[in-house]
């Protein structure tokens, strides 16, 4: 072979990583037949599983949603849903590395994580606050002055809370979980006597556990921030089929229909009630149809 010929092949070579990194997520969707979609196991009541061992929840139902609408625009009725469950710390690199194409769960969207995904239209707001055993002498941060206290690993929590710890030098123990289920555990074991997280899942948590009364969710809220499903950065036509997708539940009236199923009314496994009313903050965001991040 000349070396003509073999230049030739490099350049080749070098360019199909960019040919492929260039493709949209309909055209990935679209050839393949396939839409890759994540969820959370336990982030009730957004994406969690059910008695079944099923996906379901507020998140959920929306993405179910854009799945329809991406089965319409690519023409591909019989699109196969690929669902891969997902955590906090490796639901990124998941979307990044083309694993997944939508996140449907829990997730903030800050100017963080803007950086390396794209956020659709914000769905959902809610603050840190903490989720501590009845009783507990607990009513601020403060209170958790070196004291352990746990919150999810590779959540906007963890790292507001590693922030103030050092900001404030309260000297607490700040431990690490996998998921929310086992930082609620941590606390109900004594573990930790305290677990920081979005006030929305610590109340999915009280509620869906063997005595809800043991459990009690107090302090006010450190920081309000607002949730978003996850897309791929630099997609503008998927994030565009999201956000239309999101506008229509809201005009159509079906966005109220679905967040009184899931935070206002029983929800499975166990017929719990949020019994929580929508925030402000969400209500003028079904108006303005923003999807300005967290700081």
């Amino acid at each position: 072979m000349s070396l003509r010929s073999l230049r030739a092949l490099s350049l080749l070579a070098c360019a199909l990583p960019l040919l492929a990194a260039a493709q949209t997520t309909l055209e990935k969707v679209k050839q393949s037949g396939v839409i890759g979609v994540a969820y959370r196991e336990s982030s009730i009541p957004f994406s969690y599983l059910d008695d079944k061992a099923q996906p379901v929840g507020f998140g959920v139902d929306i993405c179910n949603k854009v799945v329809e609408a991406v089965k319409k625009s690519t023409g591909r009725a019989d699109l196969k849903v690929q669902l891969q469950a997902v955590t906090s710390a490796n639901r990124i690199p998941l979307l990044q590395n083309g694993t997944i194409d939508i996140e449907c769960g829990s997730t903030t969207n800050n100017s963080e994580r803007g950086k390396q995904v794209a956020f659709a239209t914000n769905y959902f707001y809610t603050g840190t606050r903490f989720l501590v055993k009845a009783g507990t002498p607990v009513k601020s941060l403060a209170d958790l002055a070196g004291k352990p206290v746990v919150s999810t690993t590779g959540t906007t929590n963890y790292k507001i809370l590693r922030n103030l710890n050092e900001e404030k030098k309260l000297g607490i123990d700040l431990l690490g979980a996998k998921d929310h289920a086992e930082s609620a555990l941590m606390v109900q074991t004594g573990r930790a006597v305290a677990f920081g997280m979005d006030d929305i899942l610590l109340y999915g948590l009280k509620a869906s556990a063997a005595n809800p009364a043991e459990l009690a969710v107090v302090g006010e809220a450190i920081q309000v921030e607002p949730y978003a499903i996850m897309v791929r950065r630099e997609d503008p036509a998927f994030k565009k089929l999201v956000d239309d997708t999101i506008a229509g539940l809201i005009q159509s009236g079906e966005f109220e229909a679905l967040y009184k199923k899931w935070f206002q009314s029983p929800i499975p496994p166990k017929g719990i009630n949020l019994q929580a009313p929508m925030s402000q903050e969400l209500r003028d965001n079904l108006k303005a149809l923003s999807d300005k991040p967290a700081t």
